[in-house]
């Protein structure tokens, strides 16, 4: 058991719990179908209807059938049915007369005739004996028909029974039936218990006798014809198919076999295909009342010669009374005797429909390759691909199904790959959806607590735009810590709780701040805050957004100090503000769901990042709050007052970086003070990168000179100290103005 659930994870992390599912559905369906129960029967039976009703057969002018139709008009003028022998005598008699073919009976005659003269003559009360015996003296109604049969061609139909009625009479003929193939074929016909057959007197001059029996299905529907069949422990042909074999010559009627089933049914000059138990899937035409000639008119002679010369005949009735209204594919009332007839025009117009016996393994082949592809190719497809491969799919199975059928005929189910590939496409979405819950869920989890309510739900309802796993983005990264926070922590020694209070009232607005200007806040490190723009969700303006964060933090930091300030003067404590350093930068960075099995942290890697953290660290130095890399100020120089401050060559790193401090939104870049002090600025630079530092000094002391000129003191002082080194120590040839930094 152990071992079996090691192999099921094992399988389950290779290829997936979804692809183990829709592997194990391909197999369920692949034994149902083998199975085929009912509804799947059902299912398949509804789909060939529907072929048939949208292209049935076309005739295309063949009318080789002829039906004599006891309608109600011929029984209004004749009577009840049956009929005396002698009118089925005649109407024979005036078929053959005029040219009929063959004579097919869609009706049994098993008792003799009620109107035969020796019962009459017993019937009758008051005749006197000469009638009586006169009676006696003629030949009966059945004998009349006999002979009218004996100059015919005449194939009399007979019926399966649901059990034996009577022993059969041996003497009695039957048609020849001889298998050829690898199985006996009597193991997949469709049994009667009992048969029941016409009065031997004309039973024996007959030219053939057939089952006109029907197999329905479950459905109540006619689609198939069974072409041979058992009954009362003997194979019989079907009244269609006899008559087939009597206008052909055939002697003996061969059965194909193999071991699926039986496949075929050979007569001569023609093979009949057939289902796996010797059934005919019937190719309807649409109803035709042209093929209907009126009993009533065959008995008076006037039916047209044409319908009669050269045709099989089939006689049946079409009359509600007699119950033989059958239900087709292309009709909800035929008639039973058309049903034969449709089998004879198939036939004998070579337009055929059948299921061949490897159509299942075709279907399990096709459910096998598809349903393969599907679990392949789908989970790696978004959703509008996905409903795409899907009706593609649907669109192929049924476009195959239905060109085999109409070009060859063939009916091969679309139904059974289709449900399969449908089942195994539902369960795919259904794990799809239920891993996008998933997936918002740990996106709400990861993110809700470091980005704004909006830009949680935008990642929650599109997660494809977070990538956890990690890419490369370009990200604006920043990095902001509290100076002097040590001191500041010591006078809190007694009062840890105080600390953290003060912790969480000045990180809370820097966060606020941060998450309002779109930005996700990566980590607090103690009094330290890491955060970057432009991930998980894109921002065309990152840089522009993570300077506006930093400048608002500060004053947030202001309002906080100003309450601080009050508390301290009202309560009588010491006093000691909180002043914060902010480093950002810009450029490419590694941001993915990183950690370990047991904790992990949406985060960023990358010499960006750590960039950001060293001009963090040297606002302290440069004396500015906000110190940001060369591609962040070029990104937001239009926006905000770009100081440039210094050309810095960090450790670790083989490319010195400009870098620039941040003094103030738009309205300081327009201030007339802060263009003096840029200017100046600039000038200092030019001439200490030139080597002119007596230049680079004199620009200084204007600088000092200057309104605000306080802002500038703490970087004026760093350049004083290097130039004086550099007077006492001139720096290398090739020197390009670069400063390594000593301290991170």
């Amino acid at each position: 058991m152990k071992r079996l659930k090691i192999l099921r994870r094992w399988f389950a992390r290779k290829f997936g719990l979804a692809r183990l599912l829709c592997l194990a559905l391909l197999v369920v369906f692949a034994a149902l179908r083998v199975w085929d129960p009912p509804p799947v029967q059902e299912l398949r039976l509804r789909t060939f209807d529907m072929f048939q009703l949208i292209d049935p057969r076309d005739k295309k002018g063949v009318r080789p059938v002829t039906i004599v139709d006891i309608d109600d008009k011929s029984l209004a003028k004749i009577g009840q049915w049956p009929w005396p022998r002698t009118r089925i005598a005649d109407m024979i008699s005036n078929l053959t007369s005029r040219g009929a073919v063959a004579i097919g009976f869609d009706v049994v005659f098993s008792e003799p005739d009620r109107l035969n003269p020796d019962l009459v003559a017993g019937q009758m009360r008051y005749l006197d004996d000469a009638t009586r015996s006169r009676l006696r003296e003629l030949p009966s109604n059945d004998q009349i028909l006999s002979e009218a049969i004996k100059r015919s061609r005449v194939v009399l139909g007979e019926t399966g029974l649901p059990a034996i009625e009577s022993e059969l009479d041996k003497t009695l003929p039957f048609t020849g039936v001889a298998t050829v193939g690898e199985e006996n074929a009597e193991k997949f016909l469709f049994e009667f218990p009992g048969l029941l057959r016409n009065v031997p007197v004309i039973e024996n001059v007959a030219a053939g006798r057939g089952l006109f029996s029907i197999k329905t299905e479950r459905d109540g529907f006619i689609r198939r014809v069974p072409m041979i069949m058992q009954a009362q422990g003997n194979i019989m042909p079907s009244l269609s198919l006899e008559i087939l074999r009597v206008v052909t010559g055939t002697p003996t009627l061969l059965v194909r076999t193999d071991k699926s089933g039986i496949r075929a049914i050979r007569i001569k000059g023609a093979e009949i295909p057939t289902d796996k138990n010797g059934q005919l899937w019937v190719h309807y035409a649409r109803r035709d009342p042209s093929l209907y000639v009126s009993a009533a008119d065959v008995l008076d002679n006037s039916v047209p010669p044409s319908r009669i010369n050269g045709k099989l005949v089939l006689i049946g009735t079409s009359a509600a009374g007699l119950n033989d209204i059958k239900t087709t594919p292309v009709s909800s009332t035929m008639p039973g005797v058309e049903i034969h007839a449709q089998v004879l025009e198939s036939v004998l117009s070579g337009a055929v429909i059948s299921q061949p016996n490897y159509a299942l393994g075709v279907e399990l082949l096709a459910a096998l390759i598809i349903g393969m592809l599907v679990i392949i190719f789908t989970p790696n497809l978004g959703p509008v691909r996905l409903v795409l491969a899907g009706a593609l799919f649907a669109a192929i199975l049924v476009g195959v199904s239905w060109f085999f059928y109409a070009q060859y005929r063939y009916l091969i189910d679309f139904t059974y790959p289709l449900l399969s590939t449908t089942a195994i496409y539902l369960t795919f979405i259904f794990a799809s959806f239920v891993r996008e819950q998933r997936q918002r869920v740990q996106i709400r989890g990861i993110f809700a607590q470091y980005m704004s309510p909006v830009l949680v739900e935008q990642l929650a309802q599109s997660p494809e735009k977070v990538v956890l796993g990690g890419e490369e983005r370009e990200l604006t990264i920043m990095f902001s810590d509290v100076r002097g926070f040590t001191t500041i922590s010591e006078s809190y020694k007694h009062d840890p709780q105080g600390l953290i209070a003060l912790m969480n009232r000045f990180l809370t607005p820097l966060t606020d701040v941060i998450i309002e200007q779109k930005g996700y806040v990566d980590k607090y490190m103690g009094d330290a805050i890491m955060a970057f723009w432009n991930a998980p969700l894109d921002d065309a303006e990152h840089q522009v957004h993570a300077c506006e964060a930093a400048i608002q933090m500060l004053e947030k930091i202001d309002v906080v100090n100003r309450e601080r300030e009050q508390e301290a003067a009202d309560g009588g404590h010491v006093y000691i503000p909180l002043n914060v350093g902010i480093g950002l930068n810009t450029g490419i960075g590694v941001v993915g769901n990183m950690g370990s099995d047991l904790k992990k942290n949406y985060s960023v890697l990358g010499d960006s990042v750590n960039l950001a953290s060293r001009l963090e660290g040297q606002t302290k130095e440069y004396g500015f709050p906000i110190i940001v890399g060369s591609r962040t100020a070029l990104a937001a120089k239009d926006r905000f007052a770009i100081l440039e401050l210094d050309f810095i060559m960090v450790k670790g790193k083989t490319e010195p970086e400009v870098i620039y401090a941040i003094a103030g939104r738009e309205d300081v870049m327009q201030s007339a003070a802060f263009q003096r002090l840029r200017n100046i600025t600039i000038e200092m630079l030019g001439c200490y990168r030139n080597r002119d530092w007596q230049g680079a000094l004199d620009a200084i002391e204007r600088g000092r000179c200057s309104e605000d000129a306080d802002t500038l003191e703490k970087l004026f002082k760093l350049y004083e100290a290097r130039i004086r080194e550099f007077e006492a120590n001139p720096p290398p040839e090739g020197w390009t103005g670069a400063y390594a930094l000593l301290t991170k």
